[in-house]
C-alpha cells in the first residue's frame, strides 16, 4: 500500500480510502491482542511420608502467550514452596531449586514425579489424604492463579492419572 494525501490505495484500487478505515480493518482481520493467560490442570499434592518432612506438588501449566514464566507458588496451609528439578549425573538422580520456569503454547509446564516438582517444606500436619489444598501460582505475564489441589497420601501421586 503507499499513501498519499490523506489517503491510502491499496493495491490496484484508485479510490482513496481514508487511513483510519485501513487500520480499523487490519486490526479486525489480525484480532486484537490476547491478555495473557494461564490454565493450571491435574494438581495433586502429596503429603510427606515422614511426619516434618516435605511434600510435592505435581500439575501442568499452559498458556496462550508466550514465553510465560511460573515464578513461584504459595499456599496458606505451608511454610515454604520451591520449585525443583530432578537431573542425573553419573548415573545419580538428584534434586535441585530452580527460581522459575519458562513455557509457551506449543510446550506446557509439566511437573511429575521423577522430573521437575514442586517441594512443600512445612506442611500442616492436619492435612489427610483426601482434602483439597489451595495453591496460588505467580506467572509472568499471566496473572496469579489459585487452584485447589487433590491432596494424597505418601506414593499416591499417580493414582487417578
Amino acid at each position: 500500500m503507499r499513501q498519499e494525501g490523506h489517503g491510502v490505495y491499496a493495491g490496484g484500487m484508485r479510490k482513496a480510502v481514508p487511513l483510519l478505515a485501513v487500520l480499523l480493518l487490519a486490526a479486525a482481520c489480525g484480532g486484537a491482542p490476547h491478555s495473557p493467560q494461564a490454565t493450571v490442570e491435574d494438581a495433586v499434592v502429596t503429603l510427606p511420608a515422614v511426619a516434618g518432612r516435605s511434600g510435592a506438588a505435581y500439575f501442568t501449566v499452559s498458556t496462550n502467550h508466550g514465553p510465560t514464566r511460573l515464578t513461584g507458588i504459595t499456599s496458606p496451609r505451608v511454610g515454604r514452596i520451591e520449585l525443583h528439578e530432578t537431573v542425573e549425573q553419573n548415573g545419580v538422580a538428584t534434586m535441585r531449586p530452580i527460581g522459575e520456569a519458562s513455557f509457551s503454547p506449543d510446550s506446557p509446564l509439566v511437573f511429575e514425579p521423577g522430573g521437575s516438582h514442586a517441594m512443600l517444606f512445612e506442611v500442616d500436619p492436619a492435612l489427610r489424604p483426601g482434602d483439597r489444598l489451595s495453591l496460588t501460582f505467580a506467572l509472568d505475564p499471566a496473572p496469579s492463579m489459585k487452584v485447589e489441589a487433590e491432596v494424597r497420601g505418601p506414593g499416591q501421586a499417580h493414582m487417578g492419572h
